[in-house]
């Protein structure tokens, strides 16, 4: 049985002083057109050998911070769903979920509750 190949593609401009000013991606199984842009990446690879994770982290001198926060906060609410969706462990994943509230409401990405 055949395998099916999906190839995903980073492609970085980077500026006379090696900093991202432009990233943008694409998928081969969403089409030929498929190119869209991206002001942050962060990736993380499992290295089966080094049992390691290697990571690159970008983003381009446009992130503004505000923008930055909401890409944490996102990030980190969904780290902790696919968590509890490899482990099952609801109890772990519960409290990634509670850190990413937190950090949701410090950063201002969340209104902060207001207690009666």
């Amino acid at each position: 049985m055949a395998e099916d190949i999906s190839e995903i593609r980073i492609n970085v401009t980077l500026d006379s002083d090696k900093i991202p000013s432009k990233i943008t991606w694409s998928a081969s199984d969403k089409g030929p057109d498929s190119k869209s842009e991206a002001k942050a990446i962060l990736l993380s690879l499992f290295d089966v050998e080094q049992k390691d994770t290697l990571k690159i982290d970008l983003w381009t001198k446009e992130m503004q911070v505000n923008e930055m926060d909401r890409f944490f906060y996102n990030t980190l609410r969904a780290l902790a769903d696919t968590y509890v969706r490899a482990t099952g462990n609801e109890k772990l994943a519960g409290a990634m979920q509670q850190f990413a509230a937190y950090f949701g409401e410090q950063s201002e990405v969340l209104k902060k509750e207001t207690k009666s």
